[in-house]
């Protein structure tokens, strides 16, 4: 959520940033002039406020006094004019409560702004490709198969039995499929610890309070699946559970940055579109991803950021996996990024680039909904950055790792995988 200062004190370029999300700019005006304004009607509001009950103690002495000295009338006028003060005390808190939740409401609907280095552009067709693949992709004939197939020919990954159990986009790996699962799962904690990042096992359910604290709602309430007995809503990424951790709380600047790292699965909704983009495990409804977050000063969070993309970037390099790096415009950026890199793995059987990783840097956005602040060295209270990102999600990098690992004889596992497997070849 935005901060009411950066609206009031950086308007212009708060407009210039959020109008590369392509948003309506007549729209965006009457939303940041009306915080603006709702804004000085709480200046005004608590002036007036202040200024009561600062009379009002003052009221309060005088009547213990009168009483003492047996001044009884006097005593009883001052009553009347406390009265009178906390009569309209009573209506200005009320005010107070009605214009904070008009400012949240407004604020709580306007995404983060974009980055200045943030590129303008409507979709993903107008993404700044950062870093590129300049090796030879991997070429097929006609006996390259998509993953899908190669997992039916090794009985890795049971799409059909999956569905029968629960529904579609929710995949059963077996035997070595789910060896494989488990062993990246191993790889990308172990190289997260050795970053030094804390291992946590989150919970798999979030309440409402912590879904909105990082974003997800009101943004991202349809591709959530909802627990409505309980109100509590399945995890879509780590990054929930995770940054909830630092919810309320006041860290010292010296514990910055703060790295914390989980594997959970994942759970999310996704419209109903078809053919072969979707197939498999392009797109599924649950995932298995690790994920990585880091809690950092302002002045520290976009160095932080690179040293993110550069650990996930070495995830792929060790695993041998053809990528590139792309820089997301504004109109194909998340709700809550202020900066966000993806990376993309290519894939060999169906020829074509596939998602497998968002890193990305909130700033303060995140954490001006989760009060979570840091005291400096000078003791002022300040929020902190948050950053967040995919090391990595899993589907799609098992898509991957068996189309490009493709062979007559099997599918070769990755070099770095081996010690977690009892072998070498998905035969």
């Amino acid at each position: 959520m935005l901060h009411i200062t950066k609206i009031t004190e950086e308007y212009q370029n708060t407009l210039s940033g959020l109008l590369k999300r392509n948003l309506d700019e007549n729209d965006l005006k009457l939303k940041l002039n009306r915080v603006i304004e709702l804004n000085n009607a709480r200046k005004t509001n608590q002036l007036e406020n202040d200024d009561l009950k600062s009379k009002l103690k003052e009221l309060s002495d005088n009547i213990g006094i009168f009483f003492k000295s047996g001044k009884q009338a006097e005593a009883e006028k001052l009553k009347q004019e406390v009265n009178d003060i906390k009569s309209r005390t009573k209506i200005l808190d009320d005010e107070m409560k009605n214009i904070l939740q008009n400012i949240e409401e407004i604020l709580i609907a306007i995404p983060n702004v974009p980055h200045e280095s943030v590129p303008f552009g409507n979709s993903e067709a107008d993404n700044f490709i950062f870093k590129n693949w300049d090796k030879p992709l991997p070429e097929f004939d006609d006996t390259g198969l998509p993953h899908w197939e190669i997992a039916k020919k090794y009985n890795l990954i049971d799409f059909e039995l999956g569905a029968f159990i629960t529904g579609s986009g929710f995949p059963l790996f077996r035997g070595k499929g789910s060896k494989l699962e488990r062993a990246l799962i191993n790889f990308f904690l172990d190289e997260a610890e050795k970053a030094g990042y804390e291992e946590i096992i989150p919970p798999l359910m979030v309440n409402e309070d912590s879904a909105r604290a990082t974003g997800q709602l009101p943004d991202k309430e349809a591709q959530m699946y909802f627990v409505e007995k309980d109100n509590l809503y399945l995890i879509p990424t780590a990054e929930v559970p995770l940054t909830n951790i630092f919810r309320d709380s006041i860290v010292l600047e010296s514990e910055l940055p703060i790295k914390v790292t989980g594997y959970t699965p994942c759970f999310r909704r996704e419209a109903g579109s078809y053919g072969a983009h979707v197939k498999g495990l392009n797109r599924v409804h649950q995932f298995d991803k690790v994920e990585i977050v880091q809690i950092s000063t302002p002045e520290d969070s976009y160095s932080i950021l690179e040293k993110m993309v550069e650990h996930a970037e070495k995830l792929l390099q060790k695993l041998e996996l053809p990528y590139r790096i792309v820089r997301l415009c504004g109109g194909d950026m998340g709700f809550t990024s202020a900066l966000t890199y993806d990376f993309e793995v290519y894939s060999g059987g169906q020829k074509r680039w596939l998602e497998v990783s968002s890193v990305s840097n909130f700033e303060s956005f995140q954490s001006n909904r989760l009060k979570l602040r840091y005291k400096d060295k000078e003791g002022r209270i300040k929020l902190a950055h948050t950053l967040n990102g995919s090391a990595l999600a899993l589907a799609r990098i098992v898509a991957a790792i068996l189309e490009n690992n493709q062979t007559p004889e099997g599918v070769i596992v990755p070099s770095v995988l081996r010690k977690y497997l009892n072998f070498e070849i998905i035969n």
